[in-house]
């Protein structure tokens, strides 16, 4: 009988993990899930790394022999190390899909989430530091991210363009990314610049639990993942995609993220069996990988008719729901808990500094 996972995957779609730890990297585990599990990329963000170091002594040494002082560069000089060791991992990956999978990512500080030129500098400042070519630098959907995103496509960054919520904020991060390479076309560029669109799930149905009927639980991040999945689609039947195509891009893929359960009523691989679309990733957290390995089933393929979601919405609507406005608050709310993780992981780095000196 074949693993759920690589059935996953062998219905088009890429798992990646959305976590890192230093002892993962080194105990084999990630090796393991990449052979066993067909696990062939992964995320971090501050909330992950924060939890890496806050939880565990295996950064004690790097911190004490980095002798810097400023908590900032001590992290990224942390979070480098181990994406590159991630991204070892994950090379011939990389390699055998000729450079579509295998990726790792690193955010940008979300302090700048509102900050384009900030945004800007830093991604190029990372991209260029860490010299991996299968690394990512994410950079948040906000307003001022998505207007970076297309000065750095453009620069020749790899973009994960993260905090998306709804249609409105995934077509404006395809549109500005599109725009970057469409400007290499023009200064006679080669237009091989990777990039994803991560798309956040879980996050929507947590917002409105207590808000709508038991019939209505677990059904908005789907209808939206609809909409937008219809809208990746039109993307990837546009003939301005397509002669870009023509002229060596290859498509910025939608990623699902956000895709651990958090109901305890519902299935806890309920964002990985829906969501089965070829040319799209899933990145899930640790806990619901191995769930899925475990008793999840890969069945179905996302449709373009698969669920009436005009009539789904419908019914968010009439509770008062509206989605762009709702997407906005989940983006904010999302940016802000990135900060707080900031902040956290800092204070940890700068108490492990202390006590070094």
């Amino acid at each position: 009988m074949q693993h759920p996972t690589r059935t996953l995957n062998g219905l088009g779609q890429s798992l990646w993990l959305d976590n890192i730890t230093r002892s993962m990297l080194g105990d084999g585990t990630l090796l393991g899930y990449r052979d066993e599990k067909t696990v062939t990329g992964l995320t971090s963000n501050p909330t992950i790394f924060a939890q890496a170091i806050k939880t565990g002594k295996d950064y004690d040494a790097s911190i004490r022999a980095g002798g810097r002082k400023d908590p900032e560069a001590v992290f990224f000089d942390l979070a480098i190390d181990d994406l590159r060791r991630a991204a070892a991992i994950f090379e011939p990956v990389y390699q055998r899909t000729h450079g579509v999978d295998g990726w790792v990512s690193l955010e940008v500080s979300p302090l700048l989430a509102d900050d384009t030129q900030g945004t800007i500098e830093q991604a190029v400042a990372l991209h260029k530091k860490a010299a991996v070519h299968n690394l990512f630098i994410k950079v948040p959907g906000t307003p001022a991210g998505i207007g970076a995103i297309e000065e750095l496509i453009f620069r020749g960054v790899p973009i994960n363009v993260t905090l998306l919520f709804s249609p409105e904020q995934y077509e404006a991060a395809a549109e500005s990314w599109l725009r970057g390479l469409e400007r290499r076309h023009a200064a006679g560029l080669e237009l091989d610049v990777a990039s994803v669109a991560s798309v956040f799930i879980s996050r929507w149905d947590v917002k409105v639990v207590d808000k709508v009927p038991a019939e209505l639980h677990n059904t908005l991040g789907f209808a939206v993942c609809d909409k937008i999945y219809a809208s990746y689609r039109k993307l990837l039947d546009s003939p301005r995609l397509q002669r870009l195509q023509n002229n060596g891009a290859r498509v910025q893929r939608l990623l699902w993220a956000s895709t651990g359960t958090k109901d305890p009523k519902a299935s806890d691989v309920l964002y990985i069996e829906h969501l089965a679309a070829p040319l799209t990733v899933n990145t899930m957290p640790e806990k619901t990988l191995l769930a899925f390995a475990d008793h999840g089933k890969a069945e179905r393929l996302m449709s373009l008719n698969g669920i009436d979601t005009a009539s789904v919405l419908a019914k968010f609507q009439a509770a008062g729901i509206e989605v762009e406005p709702l997407a906005k608050v989940l983006q904010k709310e999302g940016a802000d808990a990135f900060v707080k993780s900031w902040h956290e992981l800092l204070d940890t780095v700068s108490q492990r500094l202390e006590a070094a000196a």
